[in-house]
């Protein structure tokens, strides 16, 4: 996320940040948000169906002429294919994929820190573990698709923050 943000702004790209737009829908009173805000509220990763929902409705508000960083998204094979056929259908058809590499044990220690400071209801010790688990059994898989569909660049986000950004630039040759 910290990265993507980074971006974004150097590039003057919109920033997608799939949990944030989430919470901002789980916020309403609307069906779907209720359903959303129930399972964030679990720690459980949203059905695809209600996930391409929300982000028809948002994508649509986004001018094709803007860029997009995606934070967040996809993290399941359909959700990728979803997404680059509905970007695809929008005009859009250059597609990068920056994957910052974080060991699970790193991750973890990362997001107890956001829980600290954000008091977000899903950074609990089980939900992180839990969505950890989601993400090795779910998310895994899609890195192939994008490698095999986008310009992949695979990036060592163990680094501190200035350096990764550093590292991100020059695989982008900004």
């Amino acid at each position: 996320g910290t990265q993507a943000k980074l971006l974004s702004k150097h590039l003057n790209f919109f920033y997608w940040e799939m949990g944030g737009i989430l919470r901002e829908v789980a916020a309403g009173e609307s069906v779907l948000g209720i359903r959303i805000k129930n399972l964030i509220d679990s720690g459980i990763l949203l059905q695809d169906d209600d996930l391409y929902q929300v982000v028809k409705m948002r994508l649509n508000e986004i001018p094709s002429s803007k860029g997009v960083i995606f934070d967040g998204i996809p993290r399941r094979l359909g959700q990728a294919e979803f997404l680059l056929g509905y970007l695809r259908e929008q005009g859009r058809k250059d597609f990068t994929t920056l994957y910052v590499s974080l060991p699970k044990a790193d991750s973890m220690i990362r997001l107890l820190k956001r829980a600290e400071t954000e008091k977000r209801a899903d950074d609990t010790i089980e939900k992180i573990e839990f969505r950890l688990k989601q993400y090795e059994q779910e998310t895994t898989p899609v890195l192939d698709y994008l490698k095999k569909n986008t310009n992949f660049f695979e990036i060592d986000g163990r680094a501190e923050i200035n350096s990764v950004a550093k590292n991100i630039r020059n695989v982008l040759s900004l």
